[in-house]
């Protein structure tokens, strides 16, 4: 085995697992406190990733690019929110996938109309580029800035959602909104609050693998199945079971399609190994997700009161 390959694997995975978070965060708290199926998060995945990807090309700093793409994806988020999500919340799931599923082809379309179908590829700036040595490996020092930012963000919703009146408010929303409206707290405007904060979040997590990937059309889509499956993992409305559980997911998808056929080849013919190895690495996140469906259906960690 190659420990030094083996390592590199496993960042990547962490470094994936901080992208997942960063959706599923977002995913998370609109799921779990505003009881709202959005399939068009990813959507603000895809747009962080042009808008802010644009202010990046245009004013030639990729870190101009992030700071304005906060507070655009935070208005981008509340409008959405104002003018077509508010009026789902009586209705049922259905009628979420539904209309969500709707919004991703709008944004899609207007994203080809606005940038056009050939995307947009964003440069990394010169004191991003190159490789660091980590021991006895050398890593992007891009990648590593990746979870760095990952982990200050995981760092920053713990204390906004634990230690600040917000995430009081947040909580008590989660747990009964019906009490939290009759004690006083702005039910609509804590919801808009809270879907900025998801796109900003999902807006970020586009922007920054933006340089690795560019930007496409529709690039949220296979992004938000996993971030779906992260947050069931986790546990529904979940802060801290959406970050343990992307970075499981992160680490296994990464290290199952990277020596799965491998490990495979203790056991199988070279030919089988080969064939099963990338199918079954592709449904490993998947299996897992099943099995804690089975053994404890309401996630790894749960919010407090969830059943």
């Amino acid at each position: 085995m190659d420990y030094v390959l083996l390592t590199e694997q496993f960042l990547n995975g962490f470094q994936l697992g901080i992208i997942l978070f960063l959706m599923a965060a977002g995913l998370t708290l609109v799921f779990g406190i505003m009881d709202l199926v959005n399939l068009a998060h990813g959507s603000m995945f895809m747009i962080g990733a042009f808008v802010g990807g644009t202010i990046a090309v245009v004013t030639g700093s990729f870190v101009i690019g992030v700071i304005l793409m906060i507070p655009a994806m935070l208005i981008i988020g509340i409008v959405v929110e104002m003018t077509t999500l508010r009026t789902l919340y009586p209705r049922d799931h259905l009628d979420h996938v539904l209309a969500t599923f709707g919004l991703i082809l709008f944004f899609n379309e207007a994203t080809r109309l606005i940038w056009g179908p050939e995307g947009l590829v964003v440069p990394l700036p010169d004191f991003l580029e190159g490789s660091v040595a980590l021991g006895a490996i050398t890593y992007p020092v891009y990648r590593i800035v990746i979870i760095v930012v990952g982990l200050l963000v995981a760092l920053g919703l713990y204390v906004l959602v634990a230690k600040t009146r917000i995430g009081m408010l947040i909580r008590a929303g989660a747990s009964n909104r019906t009490m939290a409206g009759a004690l006083g707290v702005n039910i609509p405007l804590l919801f808009s609050v809270v879907f900025g904060i998801g796109a900003v979040l999902a807006g970020l997590a586009g922007l920054i693998i933006t340089p690795i990937t560019a930007a496409q059309i529709g690039m949220g889509e296979d992004v938000l199945i996993l971030a779906f499956v992260v947050i069931v993992i986790g546990g529904i409305g979940s802060i801290r079971g959406a970050f343990i559980a992307s970075i499981v997911t992160g680490v296994i998808d990464t290290m199952g399609r990277s020596f799965l056929d491998v490990f495979l080849l203790l056991f199988l013919p070279e030919n089988a190994a080969e064939s099963a190895g990338p199918a079954l690495s592709s449904m490993m996140i998947y299996i897992l997700m099943a099995a804690i469906l089975f053994f404890r259906p309401q996630g790894l960690f749960p919010p407090k009161g969830a059943r």
